[in-house]
């Protein structure tokens, strides 16, 4: 039996047409979850849909634009329409930009709080309403951000990074807050990967070199490693980080901030 079962629920999953987000599209489809994933590429998120029915799962998929407001009021809809309910939010779809401050643009600011901020805000005031009592799918659920070390401490070259996902983690806690007063039967809940193996985990060491900020690219990449006490983590581990928080077995766990970050925040 699988430790953390989702059997009969439902979960929508932003940015899941790549790395770490198409890991937990799979992981919770796995865990047998209906999926629905999601992506500004369209077809990266028909290729984790297709992923995960060639596996025995059960996913959609559909291209979205986190930061279009009437895109998230279609896409809920269009979920509990297509798989019969909303129980898991999963606010994966972010992106990142390594600057100094000083040379950062104010538009590529404004794009990394649209995409990181807003979007995971819409998410989770559409999730809120159709999760609630009365809402469209109106048994409960539970809300997952995904935030990051560099919302719990700062990095040179992330600024605008930092500031976004310092935003998602207190966004995580008022909701979570909120929904406990009102007796929503909703819980919400941040996770914080450090230095991911991914594409986006590959360019903060490029950039680190890049800025400056170590002699050059092996240089980086042995002080992101001894940044993580017990080694960076791969896609799957934030993907069990997400299974644990959308199951029952966190039932009594909301306005929590998750760390999967091999002890980096730590030191």
């Amino acid at each position: 039996m699988q430790a953390f079962a989702l059997s009969g629920k439902v979960a929508l999953v932003t940015g899941a047409g790549r790395g770490i987000g198409a890991q937990i599209a799979r992981r919770l489809a796995a865990a047998g979850a209906g999926v629905m994933a999601t992506d500004i590429d369209g077809p990266s998120a028909e290729e984790t849909a297709a992923a995960i029915a060639q596996a025995g799962g059960a996913a959609q998929s559909a291209a979205q634009d986190v930061t279009d407001e009437a895109a998230w009021e279609a896409i809920i809809a269009q979920t509990v329409s297509q798989l019969g309910g909303l129980d898991v939010l999963v606010n994966n779809a972010g992106i990142e930009s390594m600057s100094f401050v000083a040379d950062t643009s104010l538009d590529t600011f404004r794009r990394i709080m649209a995409v990181n901020v807003e979007g995971v805000f819409l998410g989770v005031k559409h999730a809120v309403r159709a999760m609630r009592p009365g809402g469209a799918a109106g048994r409960g659920g539970s809300i997952i951000n995904l935030s990051s070390v560099a919302g719990l401490v700062g990095s040179p070259g992330l600024s605008a990074y930092c500031a976004s996902k310092g935003a998602v983690r207190l966004l995580t806690k008022a909701t979570a807050v909120e929904c406990g007063a009102l007796q929503l039967g909703i819980r919400v809940n941040s996770v914080h990967p450090g230095v991911v193996r991914t594409d986006m985990g590959a360019s903060v060491v490029s950039g680190m070199a890049r800025l400056g900020l170590v002699p050059d690219a092996e240089a980086a990449e042995g002080l992101v490693q001894t940044m993580h006490p017990i080694g960076m983590s791969e896609p799957d581990d934030v993907a069990q980080a997400v299974l644990f928080l959308a199951s029952e077995a966190s039932r009594r766990t909301t306005g929590a901030e998750l760390l999967v970050d091999g002890g980096m925040a730590a030191q």
